[in-house]
């Protein structure tokens, strides 16, 4: 048996793919005829009160009066909304939506009184956890490198990361998407992607492996983002290590994807370019010196993590003979 549905909701909150779902189920609940769509930025409290005793044809049925963005309202709107919830329409329901709203504003306190508040919130902090509770809505596997992958190339706004998992999702087809596919099939919107660094190593630019350095720290929400981001790294420097060995053997870039843990041959591809700029020795030192500098951002040196590591980076970047 359906739950007996209230005047008014108010649905707020940055989680906006929630609310759309939400609003899904509840114009379910009505006829297409029933349903009347405002926007705050055209409608004033006044016109959408109108709205609301006004009669149509399937008022029998019950009517949903639904208004976008009642941020944008003025007092006197929340005043002439707050005077028709103390006496409702029948059979009218009344969904307003906003972007934020203070838990203590007339308005809300109106809808708590007379409905419900619906609050669908997500902070930075856990959208990666967010993004993998998306994509198993649509039943596909995610690595939580991905996760946090997707974040940092598609931003923090969870209406263009729930669109980004969408397309993702149709592509996987149930298959498993890890970082690789991110990497190969989001366009970056953030400003600075982690591969940006692993992609200047390759190519042994130490300006650009610093200034993306400094722009993904600048960005990270996580805690312990230092620790994480040399994992990364290290995570790279094996895989270009391995590639270097394959290329040395005559193993093609196809042929090797296995090997490198690779389901694309576009990132077997990268990994054998970015092998080709280094010597056996010269991916031996920097898989040593990114362990030295993993226990030293762990607690293991007196210096501030930032600077080991940004000395770690131009030491396993920079060409041999310069210094």
């Amino acid at each position: 048996m359906a739950e007996e549905l209230k005047a008014v909701y108010l649905l707020t909150g940055s989680d906006r793919p929630k609310i759309d779902r939400a609003l899904r189920r509840l114009r379910e609940r009505f006829g297409e005829d029933s349903v009347e769509r405002l926007s705050a930025q055209d409608a004033s409290g006044e016109d959408t009160v109108a709205s609301c005793n006004a009669m149509g044809l399937f008022a029998e049925a019950g009517r949903l009066v639904l208004v976008d963005g009642v941020e944008r309202w003025k007092a006197p709107d929340a005043k002439a909304v707050a005077e028709y919830l103390a006496a409702p329409a029948p059979g009218t329901v009344l969904a307003l939506v906003a972007n934020e709203i203070r838990k203590d504003s007339p308005l809300a306190k109106a809808c708590a009184k007379a409905g419900a508040v619906l609050a669908y919130e997500v902070s930075k902090r856990e959208l990666p956890k967010w993004v993998a509770e998306q994509f198993a809505r649509h039943e596909v596997k995610v690595s939580p490198e991905a996760c946090r992958a997707l974040v940092e190339l598609a931003g923090d706004n969870p209406h263009e990361l729930a669109g980004e998992i969408d397309k993702l999702a149709l592509w996987a087809d149930a298959d498993e998407i890890g970082e690789d596919e991110i990497e190969l099939l989001v366009a970056a919107r953030a400003d600075a992607p982690p591969w940006t660094l692993t992609d200047a190593w390759g190519r042994r630019e130490v300006a650009g492996v610093l200034s993306a350095c400094e722009s993904i720290l600048e960005r990270s929400t996580r805690s312990g983002g230092i620790p994480m981001l040399v994992g990364s790294i290290v995570a790279h420097v094996r895989r270009v290590q391995t590639a270097h060995r394959l290329d040395e053997e005559g193993v093609s870039p196809r042929d090797a994807m296995g090997a490198l843990n690779a389901r694309h041959p576009y990132v077997a591809q990268k990994a054998f370019e970015q092998a080709r700029n280094f010597s056996a020795d010269e991916l031996r030192e920097a898989i040593v010196r990114l362990a030295e500098l993993d226990h030293a951002v762990k607690g293991g040196s007196r210096l501030p993590p930032e600077l080991e590591l940004e000395r770690t980076l131009v030491a396993i970047t920079r060409p041999a003979g310069q210094e």
